[in-house]
Order: structure tokens, then sequence, then C-alpha cells
């Protein structure tokens, strides 16, 4: 029987994979999702606990210091140091108790910053990252290169996987520390709820692709059960699916039917303008996977923060 453990299973992911493995649960699998409250993965000695209560045989590693360019800016240090440490906790940790199996979680922002688009796979040490969030970006990039040594060193099975931006239910809708699509419904929440003025950073010309958390949990499972390559793999939608932050604000305003005044701080930085990512991978192995339309997502993620707004992780 396979006991698959999720780092961060209470977040964003976590709660997505959550929800899909409750309609997808097979026989011969036992899920465990952790959240903080069971480790702390910055200190060894909890971590190898906690591996050794479950004695997982394969691990979905999730768990990370996140927060999108506001959250990052001015704490590189912060964000390189431990998220380093988290990821040799959990490594260590697998490789010590023989898990068959670790899929862990990179990100676009790995990428290089200049560099031509659309980015693949083979092109993630090609040159550094973003300025703005250099010490998540190498510290999420080693992670790569630690899971790599490991492999060859003691022939485990680490693979990982690389999601564009990231939205949906039980994201942290908090302002400063949250990714961009969960920043922005928290803000279009409040100048709603107060009769203000919907302020937006940067130019809005910035363009990304985002996936849905469910659309993204369903993809990791797959990734765990069935891909076989030790090299990442990118899971986004397709190119022309790539939209502006000013497209995005649009959606979310419509979903709350948000009639007042929009401006944007054109003086804040849009931080990186591109990331576009090529899924010609993720197509190869499964070209029929349907992603939920951005816009039926954000307004599905609106509902999820109204209706949730006292509890929801802001």
């Amino acid at each position: 029987k396979k006991v698959i453990l999720v780092t961060g299973g209470s977040g964003l992911v976590g709660n997505g994979i959550q929800k899909i493995i409750n309609g997808d649960q097979r026989e011969d699998e036992e899920w465990i999702f952790l959240s903080s409250k069971d480790a702390n993965l910055l200190i060894k000695e909890e971590t190898f606990a906690v591996f050794e209560k479950y004695k997982p045989t394969h691990v979905i590693h999730l768990a990370a210091l996140v927060g999108g360019l506001y959250a990052i800016m001015g704490k590189n240090c912060d964000f390189f140091r431990k998220n380093m440490k988290m990821n040799d906790n959990i490594l260590e940790a697998s490789h010590k108790t023989k898990v068959k199996k670790l899929v862990s979680c990179l990100s676009t922002c790995i990428f290089p910053n200049k560099t031509s688009y659309p980015i693949d796979e083979n092109m993630v040490h090609n040159g550094p990252p973003h300025p703005s969030n250099f010490g998540f970006s190498y510290a999420k990039r080693m992670m790569d290169v630690l899971s790599t040594a490991y492999n060859e060193e003691h022939g485990c099975m680490f693979t990982s996987v690389i999601p564009c931006n990231i939205f949906g239910p039980h994201d942290n809708f908090n302002v400063f520390q949250g990714h961009v699509m969960s920043g922005l419904i928290s803000k279009a929440y409040e100048a709603k709820k107060n009769g203000t003025t919907f302020e937006i950073w940067g130019t809005g010309a910035a363009q990304r692709q985002f996936i849905y958390n469910l659309d993204l949990a369903k993809l990791f499972i797959w990734a765990l059960r069935e891909y076989k390559e030790k090299e990442p793999i990118i899971f986004s939608p397709d190119e022309v699916d790539e939209l502006s932050i000013k497209d995005i604000a649009k959606m979310i305003l419509e979903a709350f039917d948000f009639k007042g005044e929009v401006k944007f701080l054109t003086e804040k930085p849009d931080g990186q303008l591109k990331k576009t990512a090529n899924n010609a991978k993720m197509r190869k192995y499964l070209p029929q996977f349907q992603f939920t339309p951005t816009r039926e997502a954000v307004r599905e993620t609106v509902e999820w923060y109204v209706k949730n707004y006292d509890s929801a992780r802001k």
C-alpha cells in the first residue's frame, strides 16, 4: 500500500489535492496531509520525526515560505535560507527513510530573467533569475540540483514539477504576502466594501499564465502515479491562454460586479514582464487535459473568498 505524505497539505495546492482525492480515492493509497501544526519542517529533528511517524512510501513536497512581489522584495536572504533548509530536510528524510518517489513543487520564477520565450524544462539553469526575488528562485532551483544529486549518488526517484502562477480557494489573500491573483481579489473585496478606489501596482502590462489549484492538483496526482522521468515537467495552460495583469484585474472586478474607480500605480514595479512557459512536454503525456477556463476559475475563487472571508488567510 502506498502511504503518500503531502507537505504543505493545508495550503493552496494541498487543499486542491485533498478535494480531488476525495473523489478519486484508490484502495491501495493512504493520503496524509501535513500542516505546520504537525511539524516545523525547518527543524531537522521534527522533519525526521514526522517521517518516522507516518513512514511514507511517496512524498509530494509543497511546503515553502512563499509570497508575491510585495512579500519577497527586501527579504531575499530569509526566503533563500528558510526554503533551502526546509528542502534539505525533506529530501534527506525522504532518502534516509527510503521513500520510493518524491515529487517537489518548483516555480516558473526559477527561470532566467534574460531568456528567449517560451521557456522550457531545459532552460532552468541558463542564467540568473529576476533580481526582485532571487532568494526564493535560487532556493527552488537548488531543489532540482539536490534532487539530481540524490538520484545520481543514491539511486533515488526524486522529480519535480514547475507550475505557472497558481490561484484558487484556500490561497493566502494577504495583499503583501499573497500571490498576484489573491492580492488583487483581496483589494477588490475591500474596495467594493468600502467604496474606495481599486489600486493595481504597476502598469498592468506584465503577462502571466495562471493555473487553477484544482487543475494543478489533478496534474500533481498524475505526476505522483504516472510520471516516470526524473527531469522536471512544466504544468501550465497553453501559451495562447497567457493574460496580462490588467486582463486578470478586469475578470476579478467583473466577478465582484465592481463599478468604482480603478487606478494603476505606474510608479510601482511590474516585476518580471513575461514568463511564458512551454507545456509541450506535459501535452506529450496529456494531450487531452482540459484546463478550467480562467474566467470561470476566477469567479469560483471570488465566490469562495466572499463566502469564507472571515476564515480565509489574509
